[in-house]
Protein backbone atom coordinates (compact mmCIF):
# COMPACT_ATOMS: atom_id res chain seq x y z
CA UNK A 1 0.00 0.00 0.00
CA UNK A 2 2.93 2.57 0.81
CA UNK A 3 5.14 1.67 -1.94
CA UNK A 4 6.86 4.39 -4.10
CA UNK A 5 5.43 5.30 -7.58
CA UNK A 6 8.76 4.61 -9.55
CA UNK A 7 8.24 7.75 -12.73
CA UNK A 8 6.53 10.15 -9.54
CA UNK A 9 8.52 9.52 -6.46
CA UNK A 10 5.13 10.00 -4.69
CA UNK A 11 3.58 7.52 -2.04
CA UNK A 12 0.90 4.98 -4.19
CA UNK A 13 -0.97 4.45 -1.20
CA UNK A 14 -2.51 6.43 1.73
CA UNK A 15 -0.22 7.61 4.29
CA UNK A 16 -2.08 7.79 7.74
CA UNK A 17 0.95 9.57 9.65
CA UNK A 18 1.86 13.12 9.83
CA UNK A 19 -1.42 14.68 8.27
CA UNK A 20 0.33 16.65 5.69
CA UNK A 21 -1.81 18.03 3.36
CA UNK A 22 -2.62 16.46 0.03
CA UNK A 23 -3.43 17.46 -2.90
CA UNK A 24 -3.60 15.64 -6.34
CA UNK A 25 -5.55 14.97 -9.42
CA UNK A 26 -8.51 11.86 -9.26
CA UNK A 27 -10.32 10.01 -11.85
CA UNK A 28 -13.54 8.63 -12.50
CA UNK A 29 -13.82 5.76 -14.77
CA UNK A 30 -16.54 3.11 -15.95
CA UNK A 31 -18.83 2.35 -18.76
CA UNK A 32 -20.84 4.74 -19.95
CA UNK A 33 -24.02 5.71 -17.29
CA UNK A 34 -22.20 4.23 -14.76
CA UNK A 35 -23.02 7.58 -12.19
CA UNK A 36 -19.77 9.47 -12.88
CA UNK A 37 -20.98 12.47 -13.64
CA UNK A 38 -23.68 12.38 -10.50
CA UNK A 39 -20.67 11.26 -8.18
CA UNK A 40 -18.30 14.52 -9.62
CA UNK A 41 -21.03 16.80 -8.57
CA UNK A 42 -21.93 15.33 -5.11
CA UNK A 43 -18.62 15.31 -4.34
CA UNK A 44 -17.71 18.75 -5.45
CA UNK A 45 -21.15 20.02 -3.71
CA UNK A 46 -22.27 21.65 -6.98
CA UNK A 47 -23.17 21.17 -10.42
CA UNK A 48 -20.03 20.85 -12.52
CA UNK A 49 -20.46 18.37 -15.19
CA UNK A 50 -23.65 17.13 -16.98
CA UNK A 51 -25.66 14.13 -16.02
CA UNK A 52 -28.38 12.34 -17.84
CA UNK A 53 -30.31 9.07 -18.20
CA UNK A 54 -28.48 8.63 -21.62
CA UNK A 55 -24.99 6.90 -21.94
CA UNK A 56 -22.13 9.15 -23.50
CA UNK A 57 -23.01 12.19 -22.56
CA UNK A 58 -19.92 13.21 -20.89
CA UNK A 59 -17.49 14.59 -24.06
CA UNK A 60 -15.23 17.13 -22.34
CA UNK A 61 -12.56 16.36 -19.72
CA UNK A 62 -14.56 18.35 -16.55
CA UNK A 63 -12.53 19.08 -13.36
CA UNK A 64 -14.72 19.52 -9.85
CA UNK A 65 -12.16 20.55 -7.29
CA UNK A 66 -13.10 19.43 -3.48
CA UNK A 67 -11.73 20.75 -0.79
CA UNK A 68 -11.43 19.92 2.47
CA UNK A 69 -9.10 21.45 5.59
CA UNK A 70 -6.45 18.18 5.01
CA UNK A 71 -6.93 17.78 1.16
CA UNK A 72 -7.92 18.69 -2.41
CA UNK A 73 -9.26 16.52 -4.45
CA UNK A 74 -9.46 17.80 -8.17
CA UNK A 75 -11.33 15.15 -10.17
CA UNK A 76 -11.45 14.67 -13.75
CA UNK A 77 -14.19 13.47 -15.32
CA UNK A 78 -14.35 11.20 -18.56
CA UNK A 79 -16.43 10.06 -21.00
CA UNK A 80 -17.06 6.29 -20.40
CA UNK A 81 -14.40 3.67 -21.34
CA UNK A 82 -16.34 1.38 -24.15
CA UNK A 83 -15.26 -0.25 -26.76
CA UNK A 84 -15.38 2.30 -30.20
CA UNK A 85 -17.75 1.83 -33.24
CA UNK A 86 -17.00 5.15 -34.39
CA UNK A 87 -13.63 7.36 -35.16
CA UNK A 88 -15.55 9.96 -31.94
CA UNK A 89 -15.47 6.76 -30.05
CA UNK A 90 -11.73 5.96 -30.80
CA UNK A 91 -10.91 9.41 -29.72
CA UNK A 92 -12.79 9.45 -26.92
CA UNK A 93 -11.38 6.15 -25.01
CA UNK A 94 -7.98 7.59 -26.34
CA UNK A 95 -8.91 10.66 -24.25
CA UNK A 96 -9.63 8.52 -21.11
CA UNK A 97 -5.92 6.74 -21.61
CA UNK A 98 -4.12 10.18 -21.74
CA UNK A 99 -6.34 10.50 -18.88
CA UNK A 100 -5.32 7.63 -16.56
CA UNK A 101 -1.73 8.05 -17.22
CA UNK A 102 -1.53 11.47 -15.39
CA UNK A 103 -3.26 11.05 -12.44
CA UNK A 104 -2.50 10.34 -8.69
CA UNK A 105 -5.65 7.90 -7.85
CA UNK A 106 -8.59 6.24 -10.12
CA UNK A 107 -12.27 5.69 -8.95
CA UNK A 108 -13.80 2.81 -11.10
CA UNK A 109 -17.35 3.20 -10.46
CA UNK A 110 -19.35 -0.01 -11.02
CA UNK A 111 -23.27 0.48 -10.71
CA UNK A 112 -25.19 -1.62 -7.96
CA UNK A 113 -28.14 -1.60 -9.76
CA UNK A 114 -26.77 -3.67 -13.04
CA UNK A 115 -24.62 -7.16 -13.00
CA UNK A 116 -21.24 -6.77 -13.64
CA UNK A 117 -21.14 -7.73 -17.17
CA UNK A 118 -18.40 -7.67 -20.46
CA UNK A 119 -17.95 -3.63 -20.53
CA UNK A 120 -16.95 -3.88 -16.79
CA UNK A 121 -14.55 -6.70 -17.93
CA UNK A 122 -13.04 -4.66 -20.97
CA UNK A 123 -12.52 -1.54 -18.58
CA UNK A 124 -10.84 -4.18 -15.43
CA UNK A 125 -8.63 -5.71 -18.52
CA UNK A 126 -7.50 -1.93 -19.40
CA UNK A 127 -6.92 -0.81 -16.07
CA UNK A 128 -4.55 -3.73 -15.21
CA UNK A 129 -2.93 -3.02 -18.54
CA UNK A 130 -2.57 0.50 -17.75
CA UNK A 131 -1.26 -0.49 -14.30
CA UNK A 132 1.73 -2.57 -15.93
CA UNK A 133 2.81 0.61 -17.50
CA UNK A 134 2.39 2.86 -14.82
CA UNK A 135 1.71 2.18 -10.99
CA UNK A 136 -1.42 3.89 -10.38
CA UNK A 137 -4.14 3.17 -7.20
CA UNK A 138 -7.55 2.10 -7.92
CA UNK A 139 -10.53 2.06 -6.03
CA UNK A 140 -12.98 0.40 -7.04
CA UNK A 141 -16.49 2.07 -6.45
CA UNK A 142 -19.52 0.89 -6.04
CA UNK A 143 -22.35 3.45 -7.00
CA UNK A 144 -25.79 3.80 -6.78
CA UNK A 145 -25.81 1.45 -4.19
CA UNK A 146 -29.45 3.43 -2.93
CA UNK A 147 -30.98 1.45 -5.68
CA UNK A 148 -30.49 -2.46 -3.86
CA UNK A 149 -31.08 -3.81 -1.06
CA UNK A 150 -28.09 -4.95 0.95
CA UNK A 151 -28.46 -8.89 0.03
CA UNK A 152 -28.12 -7.54 -3.50
CA UNK A 153 -24.93 -5.16 -2.33
CA UNK A 154 -23.42 -7.77 -0.37
CA UNK A 155 -23.30 -10.10 -3.75
CA UNK A 156 -22.08 -6.73 -5.79
CA UNK A 157 -18.87 -5.85 -4.15
CA UNK A 158 -18.12 -9.42 -3.86
CA UNK A 159 -18.28 -9.54 -7.65
CA UNK A 160 -15.83 -6.64 -7.72
CA UNK A 161 -13.31 -8.15 -5.78
CA UNK A 162 -13.23 -11.16 -8.22
CA UNK A 163 -12.72 -8.87 -11.31
CA UNK A 164 -9.57 -7.62 -10.34
CA UNK A 165 -6.84 -6.62 -8.03
CA UNK A 166 -7.94 -3.01 -6.39
CA UNK A 167 -6.80 -1.02 -3.76
CA UNK A 168 -9.49 -1.00 -1.95
CA UNK A 169 -13.77 -1.43 -2.95
CA UNK A 170 -16.57 0.99 -1.24
CA UNK A 171 -20.34 1.74 -1.76
CA UNK A 172 -21.99 4.65 -2.11
CA UNK A 173 -24.71 6.56 -3.64
CA UNK A 174 -24.17 10.15 -5.13
CA UNK A 175 -28.32 10.93 -4.91
CA UNK A 176 -28.86 10.08 -0.78
CA UNK A 177 -25.50 11.61 -0.37
CA UNK A 178 -24.68 8.12 1.73
CA UNK A 179 -21.12 7.21 1.71
CA UNK A 180 -19.71 10.43 -0.55
CA UNK A 181 -17.52 11.74 1.46
CA UNK A 182 -15.90 8.48 2.39
CA UNK A 183 -15.33 8.23 -0.86
CA UNK A 184 -13.68 11.50 -1.35
CA UNK A 185 -11.45 11.25 2.03
CA UNK A 186 -10.53 7.43 0.33
CA UNK A 187 -9.12 9.15 -2.87
CA UNK A 188 -7.63 11.96 -0.82
CA UNK A 189 -5.33 9.51 0.68
CA UNK A 190 -3.65 7.88 -2.03
CA UNK A 191 -2.67 11.79 -3.05
CA UNK A 192 0.71 13.17 -2.87
CA UNK A 193 1.68 15.59 0.04
CA UNK A 194 1.06 18.75 -1.75
CA UNK A 195 -0.14 21.96 -1.23
CA UNK A 196 -3.73 23.73 -2.33
CA UNK A 197 -3.19 23.47 -5.78
CA UNK A 198 -6.38 25.86 -6.58
CA UNK A 199 -7.82 28.35 -4.27
CA UNK A 200 -10.70 28.13 -2.03
CA UNK A 201 -14.20 28.28 -3.49
CA UNK A 202 -13.08 27.02 -7.00
CA UNK A 203 -15.12 24.34 -8.12
CA UNK A 204 -13.99 23.71 -11.75
CA UNK A 205 -11.37 25.19 -14.21
CA UNK A 206 -13.41 24.44 -17.07
CA UNK A 207 -14.05 27.74 -19.25
CA UNK A 208 -17.42 29.26 -18.76
CA UNK A 209 -18.29 28.72 -22.10
CA UNK A 210 -17.57 24.61 -22.17
CA UNK A 211 -19.95 24.73 -19.67
CA UNK A 212 -22.54 26.48 -21.14
CA UNK A 213 -22.52 24.08 -24.23
CA UNK A 214 -22.46 21.47 -21.75
CA UNK A 215 -26.14 23.07 -19.89
CA UNK A 216 -27.29 23.22 -23.31
CA UNK A 217 -26.30 19.81 -24.00
CA UNK A 218 -27.76 18.67 -21.23
CA UNK A 219 -31.45 20.09 -21.89
CA UNK A 220 -31.69 19.06 -25.12
CA UNK A 221 -31.25 14.91 -24.54
CA UNK A 222 -33.63 15.38 -22.02
CA UNK A 223 -36.27 13.14 -22.80
CA UNK A 224 -35.45 12.38 -26.06
CA UNK A 225 -35.20 9.29 -28.52
CA UNK A 226 -31.96 6.65 -27.34
CA UNK A 227 -30.75 7.63 -31.17
CA UNK A 228 -29.68 11.35 -30.26
CA UNK A 229 -26.86 11.31 -27.81
CA UNK A 230 -23.78 10.04 -29.80
CA UNK A 231 -25.45 12.47 -32.75
CA UNK A 232 -25.28 15.78 -31.00
CA UNK A 233 -22.74 18.48 -30.41
CA UNK A 234 -23.27 21.55 -29.11
CA UNK A 235 -20.87 25.04 -29.56
CA UNK A 236 -21.26 28.53 -28.02
CA UNK A 237 -20.70 31.06 -30.93
CA UNK A 238 -20.50 34.06 -28.96
CA UNK A 239 -21.11 35.60 -25.27
CA UNK A 240 -21.25 39.50 -26.15
CA UNK A 241 -23.36 42.05 -23.30
CA UNK A 242 -26.21 43.48 -24.56
CA UNK A 243 -25.69 46.84 -25.56
CA UNK A 244 -27.39 50.17 -23.33
CA UNK A 245 -28.50 48.09 -20.55
CA UNK A 246 -28.25 49.95 -17.21
CA UNK A 247 -25.40 48.87 -15.51
CA UNK A 248 -27.73 47.59 -12.43
CA UNK A 249 -29.38 44.93 -15.04
CA UNK A 250 -26.96 44.01 -17.59
CA UNK A 251 -28.10 41.31 -20.37
CA UNK A 252 -25.38 38.76 -21.99
CA UNK A 253 -26.28 37.54 -25.37
CA UNK A 254 -25.08 33.56 -25.84
CA UNK A 255 -25.71 32.59 -29.28
CA UNK A 256 -25.35 28.69 -29.71
CA UNK A 257 -25.56 26.18 -32.45
CA UNK A 258 -26.86 22.79 -31.81
CA UNK A 259 -25.71 19.80 -34.11
CA UNK A 260 -27.55 16.90 -35.40
CA UNK A 261 -26.43 14.33 -38.00
CA UNK A 262 -29.39 14.38 -39.67
CA UNK A 263 -32.81 16.29 -40.66
CA UNK A 264 -35.05 13.86 -38.74
CA UNK A 265 -32.79 14.03 -35.64
CA UNK A 266 -33.48 18.13 -35.99
CA UNK A 267 -36.97 17.44 -36.38
CA UNK A 268 -36.90 15.93 -32.84
CA UNK A 269 -34.61 18.78 -31.00
CA UNK A 270 -36.93 21.27 -32.54
CA UNK A 271 -40.20 19.61 -31.52
CA UNK A 272 -43.90 20.63 -32.86
CA UNK A 273 -43.89 24.27 -33.97
CA UNK A 274 -41.03 24.90 -31.66
CA UNK A 275 -41.97 23.61 -28.48
CA UNK A 276 -39.44 21.37 -27.44
CA UNK A 277 -36.47 23.78 -28.43
CA UNK A 278 -38.64 26.73 -26.96
CA UNK A 279 -38.30 24.26 -23.49
CA UNK A 280 -34.80 23.33 -24.29
CA UNK A 281 -33.90 27.08 -24.03
CA UNK A 282 -36.24 27.39 -20.88
CA UNK A 283 -33.97 24.72 -19.15
CA UNK A 284 -30.34 25.48 -20.38
CA UNK A 285 -31.13 29.18 -19.72
CA UNK A 286 -31.73 28.55 -16.08
CA UNK A 287 -28.60 26.51 -15.54
CA UNK A 288 -26.24 29.58 -17.22
CA UNK A 289 -27.71 32.44 -15.65
CA UNK A 290 -27.42 30.19 -12.28
CA UNK A 291 -23.53 29.81 -13.38
CA UNK A 292 -23.05 33.20 -14.78
CA UNK A 293 -24.99 34.65 -11.60
CA UNK A 294 -27.00 37.33 -14.49
CA UNK A 295 -29.63 37.13 -16.69
CA UNK A 296 -28.89 35.68 -20.11
CA UNK A 297 -30.89 35.84 -23.43
CA UNK A 298 -29.96 32.59 -25.20
CA UNK A 299 -30.32 32.40 -28.85
CA UNK A 300 -30.37 28.34 -29.68
CA UNK A 301 -30.24 26.72 -33.86
CA UNK A 302 -30.58 23.33 -34.46
CA UNK A 303 -28.21 22.85 -37.69
CA UNK A 304 -26.90 19.47 -39.41
CA UNK A 305 -23.85 18.50 -39.64
CA UNK A 306 -24.13 15.33 -42.06
CA UNK A 307 -22.06 12.03 -40.09
CA UNK A 308 -19.80 14.50 -38.21
CA UNK A 309 -18.99 11.38 -35.93
CA UNK A 310 -17.21 9.60 -38.63
CA UNK A 311 -15.74 12.63 -40.70
CA UNK A 312 -12.05 13.56 -38.81
CA UNK A 313 -12.56 17.76 -40.24
CA UNK A 314 -15.88 18.16 -38.71
CA UNK A 315 -14.89 16.50 -35.61
CA UNK A 316 -12.66 18.94 -35.51
CA UNK A 317 -14.87 21.58 -36.21
CA UNK A 318 -16.73 20.56 -33.41
CA UNK A 319 -13.82 20.72 -31.00
CA UNK A 320 -12.74 17.28 -30.28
Amino acid sequence: MGTQDADQGRPAGPDTGGGDYRAGFACLVGRPNAGKSTLTNALVGQKVAITSSKPQTTRHTIRGVATTPTAQVILVDTPGLHKPRTLLGERLNDLVRETLLEVDVIGFCLPSDQRIGPGDAFIANELTELRSVRRRPVVAIATKADAVDRERLAEHLIAIDQLGSWDAIIPCSAVSGEQVEQVRDLLASFLPRSPQLYPDGVLTDEPEMVMIAELVREAALEGVRDELPHSLAVVVEEMVPREGRPDDRPLLDVRVNVFVERSSQKAIVIGRGGSRLREVGTNARKGIEALLGQKVFLDLHVKVAKDWQRDPKQLQRLGF
